[in-house]
């Protein structure tokens, strides 16, 4: 008897536990990818401003040290599943060549704002 009250505890507990935990997971992830955003938004930026032209491509920054690495999307746990938006507007009067001007998630998951991933 004493053994099912002592399961029975733990069982309200874990109910009680587990939600938490997941969206504890769910908030850190969405800081890491508002962070690489951020970061990879910049680095898109610097790289339209010192080259005057926009990057045809994510690798472009990584040949030319605007990014150590391309990071990894935090939903879709992968590299390649950037979503690059390409634009013909040049954004200074020096700029010669039109490409990427952002860049978005790849999963198709929503946010905790209501918002999918991809249109972040």
């Amino acid at each position: 008897m004493e053994l099912m009250i002592v399961m029975a505890i733990i069982g309200v507990l874990m109910m009680v536990a587990v939600p938490s935990f997941v969206g504890a997971i769910r908030q850190a992830r969405e800081a890491v990818l508002k962070e690489d955003l951020h970061v990879m938004r910049a680095a898109i930026d610097s790289y339209t401003m010192d080259k005057q032209k926009a990057p045809q491509s994510l690798d472009d920054l990584l040949q030319d040290g605007y990014l150590k690495s391309i990071p990894e999307d935090p939903f879709t746990h992968a590299k390649d599943t950037w979503v690059a938006d390409t634009s013909d507007a040049i954004y200074s009067l020096d700029q010669t060549d039109p490409g990427i001007d952002n860049v978005h998630s790849g999963s198709q998951e929503t946010g905790s704002d209501g918002q999918p991933y991809s249109s972040w």
